[in-house]
């Protein structure tokens, strides 16, 4: 069968209630808010941003202390775009993706842990580069490899706050990077990410780092997401509405539901500096910088559907978008690979938090939800 185009025609029908084919199921009854609580969350799809050719995924967990970094691989380069949404980034090498400037491909994506000390790590991630071959050349002389990062707050969270990634840890999840499914929960970037954070780190919750995938009908194209889940706000699940962990009730019983605290004048607090969510969309679809620039730009719409308040004061929040252009030959319309980002990221999301465990007293989903 021919390939069809990868058009807006087909991202409506995609879109629209009870689309097959897409790698998403529909919600249980079948409409919005039909099911709560743990049902309510079968709708998420399988698969992981590996499933885009091209990409591999490493993680290096510190023991001594709950942190670590995560190292998003396309060895053989991808076009590579970014959109910086929180007040209180971290970031390396994000002017380097503008469309305007000269490099148009990435070898490798880092998120970490660690807030300012964490992009140390993309240091050793540019030596496991050299030493294989991978980076922008420099006539004989060499490479130079090109590594964008971004980092969330964790430090002190669970232990010393001397303790953090190095570049040492960049260059072991390089050495851990693989193909297969991304292990998700407490891992890497993840490791000492937490949520609901307005009321005090008393009525937190556990996050970690999640990813997703989907594959478009028969047309070749993939669209994937991984997300260290760090924010200030709330996971809630777009579907229903209703959260699905963050800030819990004074109580014990339930959340507080920052958003709602937020409009009856609850005097908030938000942490600046201490939080952020980063995250990275990639796709195996041949596009230009500016395109992928323009899907980092959508995909945070994932952000605001799944995290409530969301690109505060407080967040660093951040997303990179990869085109590794590994399939051939297939039109496709970036706007609604971007609709698809999002939406992939959402699922990202979710799945952060339903794969954390507790750690330093600090409670998870499956803790209050079993």
């Amino acid at each position: 069968m021919e390939r069809r185009k990868f058009n807006q025609g087909m991202m409506a029908m995609m879109l629209a209630a009870g689309a097959k084919g897409v790698g998403v199921a529909a919600l249980p009854g079948g409409s919005p808010g039909a099911a709560a609580g743990r049902d309510s969350l079968e709708w998420l799809g399988p698969g992981s941003i590996t499933d885009v050719e091209g990409i591999k995924v490493g993680h290096h967990t510190l023991k001594a202390r709950p942190t670590g970094c995560t190292v998003v691989l396309c060895e053989a380069g991808a076009v590579g775009g970014v959109d910086v949404r929180g007040s209180a980034p971290g970031t390396r090498e994000t002017d380097l993706l503008n469309p305007i400037n000269t490099v148009q491909q990435v070898e490798a994506i880092v998120l970490s842990g660690g807030s300012a000390y964490g992009l140390d790590t993309a240091s050793g991630v540019m030596k496991y580069l050299e030493e294989h071959g991978s980076g922008y050349k420099i006539g004989n002389l060499g490479v130079v490899p090109i590594v964008p990062a971004a980092i969330l707050f964790d430090l002190g969270f669970g232990g010393d706050f001397k303790i953090r990634p190095t570049a040492e840890s960049g260059y072991q999840a390089c050495l851990a990077a693989t193909a297969n499914p991304v292990q998700q929960g407490n891992v890497g970037a993840g490791a000492g990410a937490t949520i609901g954070k307005m009321f005090g780190p008393h009525f937190a919750m556990k996050s970690g780092l999640g990813s997703a995938s989907v594959k478009i009908g028969d047309t070749g194209v993939v669209v994937g997401a991984i997300v260290a889940v760090n924010a200030v706000g709330d996971v809630v699940n777009p579907r229903t509405g209703k959260v699905v962990a963050g800030a819990r009730a004074a109580d014990g019983h339930g959340f507080r539901d920052s958003m709602a605290e937020i409009m009856r004048g609850y005097s908030v607090l938000m942490p600046k500096g201490m939080n952020t969510t980063i995250g990275v969309v990639a796709t195996n679809a041949e596009l230009e910088k500016v395109q992928v620039s323009k899907i980092a730009q959508m995909a945070h719409d994932g952000y605001a559907r799944a995290i409530n308040p969301v690109h505060t004061p407080a967040d660093g929040d951040t997303i990179f978008a990869l085109a590794t252009g590994t399939l051939k030959g297939v039109k496709v319309n970036h706007g609604a690979i971007g609709a698809i980002g999002a939406m992939v990221m959402e699922q990202a999301i979710l799945r952060a938090v339903l794969n954390a465990e507790s750690v330093a007293g600090t409670p998870a989903y499956r803790d209050i939800s079993a």
